[in-house]
């Protein structure tokens, strides 16, 4: 994509040289401008300050057209990516976690941007996503109506050791989806240039 961007940007000025040089050349002989209207050449004596404008004038407008080749975002908004991970049994940080988030979204709504945040919970940190152990279930439960740009993740394959060693089943939240695993899906949405954060 970035060479055909410069492709684009190279012939995009041998297309307004070409143009520029013809209206120049044009221009010299007996200060007479080529007019599109009628075809008839109209004599024109421009002064030196008004030509020196209009040179100002075309530079700027070029430099604003590469501008936004060279950036996409000038014309499209991003949108931002976070992983949250929570790999510890500690309210405190599970708790960080979710300040985190709301405090992220609220940052890029009054930027006017997007934003996506996963937490992904795993090991002992899965306690934060189990339905009879969460010391933050009303919260999650409040910010699955408030907040959907945050989405809970659970680790499979700490839900399956733990329901082995407590020999039962672990329910899950419903506000969360479980994958198989969690470092897994860390690894995953690092890899498509999320960005991470252990709270």
């Amino acid at each position: 994509m970035t060479k055909f961007h410069h492709l684009a940007k190279a012939v995009a000025m041998g297309a307004i040289a070409v143009l520029v040089s013809t209206s120049f050349a044009a221009a010299e002989q007996g200060g007479k401008y080529w007019t599109p209207a009628d075809g008839q050449p109209v004599p024109h004596k421009a002064s030196h300050a008004r030509q020196h404008m209009a040179k100002q004038t075309t530079a700027t407008r070029k430099q604003s057209a590469f501008a936004r080749m060279d950036d996409p975002a000038a014309t499209k908004k991003r949108e931002h990516h976070l992983i949250l991970q929570v790999n510890t049994n500690d309210p405190a940080a599970m708790n960080l976690a979710l300040n985190n988030a709301t405090n992220v979204v609220q940052y890029y709504k009054d930027a006017g941007e997007k934003v996506k945040i996963e937490v992904v919970t795993f090991g002992p940190g899965l306690n934060m996503l189990r339905e009879d152990t969460s010391p933050v279930k009303p919260r999650i439960e409040e910010m699955a109506l408030s907040t959907p740009e945050v989405s809970f993740k659970a680790c499979g394959n700490t839900q399956e050791k733990m329901q082995k060693a407590e020999n039962k089943d672990i329910p899950i939240v419903r506000q969360a989806q479980v994958v198989k695993s969690g470092v897994v899906r860390v690894m995953e949405l690092q890899e498509m240039g999320w960005t991470y954060v252990k709270p």
